[in-house]
């Protein structure tokens, strides 16, 4: 089996490198990993091949062809974006640079394509389902770039099923992703030293390890599965929850008044968040797991809960307390 990763040098890549470098050397898994990226990793394997390439370039269909790819795990995506970031650039690399892929795995007649999704795909909606299940409507909302990027990814993804069926697509709709070291803009939001609410929203997060994250990937690359799989550890925590085990105090605010005050302080500058993020604490998809339990076969080694607790307690680590 020939394994091409795309933003293998990023955070989830490299953890998922290090897995299949270490399944390599136990004969388990033979053939190449290819690792591609447009920055140079922090790893450096024996049996890993690094391109630097970005995925918005020809180049891909160059190394999926040359090395006769058989299965894509297509990571590449921009989920912090930098301060220099903008709506443009994040569209050609999430959704350009993913039609980019599937192309070039048609041309190069890949058998299988593992892509990440994200719950963001459902969007921040006040109809969502308390819990939601994989045949839920796909409604990223414009006003968020990630969300909605993800739910044009998902609508190209369902045209190549259509037309494409021969390439089989493996697709995980992933909750927030916690680790030892992680740190993005939802970590961000604990960091302050209160945690903001929204009246009458209880605002859950569903949380999933890592190294859960990267046992399904390997799953999907290992077997023969394929589908649509919403990736979550069990269970929800409400933002009281998160806040009780942090030790810091709920700020509540009324929703309009919020808005409000995002749309003047966005506009003169003082934040980067604008009114859409009110939404996006008020109407949050909580992931249903039990297909990628019953069907998948993978349970998730850590609850929602779990995860919290072991991404705080490595936080403590890091800050010496």
């Amino acid at each position: 089996m020939n394994i091409l990763v795309t933003g293998g040098a990023g955070y989830l890549g490299s953890n998922l490198i290090k897995r299949l470098q270490e399944i390599h050397e136990t004969k388990e898994l033979d053939g190449l990993i290819i690792a591609a990226d447009v920055k140079e990793p922090g790893w450096n394997y024996p049996n890993v091949k690094f391109e630097k390439i970005d995925v918005r370039s020809p180049e891909i269909a160059r190394v999926i062809e040359d090395n006769q790819i058989d299965t894509v795990v297509h990571l590449a995506s921009i989920v912090t974006p930098g301060k220099k970031s903008n709506r443009e650039f994040e569209y050609s690399v999430d959704v350009l640079g993913t039609e980019n892929v599937l192309k070039a795995c048609v041309h190069g007649k890949v058998r299988k394509i593992i892509v990440t999704s994200s719950g963001a795909a459902y969007g921040y909606h006040p109809d969502n389902p308390q819990w939601i299940k994989e045949d839920w409507l796909i409604r990223g909302n414009e006003e968020f770039s990630y969300s909605y990027h993800k739910r044009l990814v998902e609508e190209i993804l369902e045209k190549y099923r259509r037309d494409h069926p021969e390439l089989k697509q493996v697709i995980f709709r992933i909750g927030t992703i916690l680790g030892e070291n992680t740190k993005n803009q939802i970590t961000d939001l604990f960091d302050k030293k209160w945690l903001l609410g929204i009246s009458g929203s209880d605002s859950p997060f569903v949380f999933i390890w890592d190294q859960d994250v990267v046992g399904c990937l390997l799953k999907a690359i290992l077997e023969e599965k394929t589908g649509i799989y919403n990736v979550a550890g069990d269970g929800a925590l409400t933002i009281d929850e998160i806040g009780k085990l942090l030790k810091k105090p709920v700020l509540r605010i009324p929703a309009g008044f919020l808005k409000g005050a995002l749309f003047i302080l966005k506009r003169l500058s003082l934040t980067q968040y604008g009114e859409e993020q009110v939404n996006f604490l008020r109407y949050r998809p909580v992931l249903d797991n039990t297909k990628l339990k019953s069907e998948f076969g993978y349970i998730p080694q850590k609850t929602s809960r779990e995860v919290f607790q072991f991404f705080m307690e490595h936080r403590k680590k890091r800050k010496g307390h």
